[in-house]
């Protein structure tokens, strides 16, 4: 088990869409177990390869109170409804703002035995997750889907502490 290094905002690996995984293999489940301690440490509820600078689509979700689980291959299926949410990531640490997800989301994809999974999520964490870490193995990051730039705002609650000075490259 090894705690990675998240990769922040600016990193070009967070805006490349991620590569497919050919094969569920000894390699995935470390990488897997590697993604749910760097989770887990950074206090989030969930993680895409990409933010530990490998370009996989292999994604943790971790909700409160439940065991974080795999996806690997994610894929959003079918989406329905919209909201709007406030939303961070633990690539733009010390922001968040508003942005439009989806009300109800299915996702399908491989757990880490290499099974067919399909998960269903409705108005909670959960389909927020799940549209949130989707959209990085794509490339995609939440500033993406701010309005605008003036959208994104510090949180001033929380102390953090990262490499991150300047978010002009944030929102259209």
């Amino acid at each position: 088990m090894t705690v990675r290094p998240i990769r922040y905002l600016g990193d070009p690996v967070l805006r490349q869409p991620a590569k497919k995984v050919k094969r569920v293999d000894d390699y995935i489940r470390r990488l897997i177990i590697d993604m749910t301690e760097s989770m887990i440490e950074a206090q989030g509820v969930g993680i895409a390869a990409p933010q530990i600078g490998v370009n996989l689509r292999v994604v943790i979700i971790g909700m409160p109170d439940d065991h974080p689980f795999p996806i690997v291959n994610p894929e959003v299926v079918k989406r329905s409804g919209s909201r709007e949410l406030d939303e961070g990531c633990l690539s733009v640490p010390g922001y968040h703002g508003i942005v439009s997800r989806s009300k109800k989301v299915v996702v399908k994809g491989l757990n880490e035995k290499g099974r067919q999974i399909r998960i269903t999520a409705e108005d909670n964490l959960l389909a927020q997750a799940l549209e949130h870490e989707v959209d990085h193995v794509n490339g995609t990051l939440y500033v993406d889907h701010l309005n605008s730039r003036d959208d994104l705002m510090k949180i001033e609650a929380r102390a953090y502490t990262s490499n991150v000075e300047d978010v002009s490259d944030t929102a259209n």
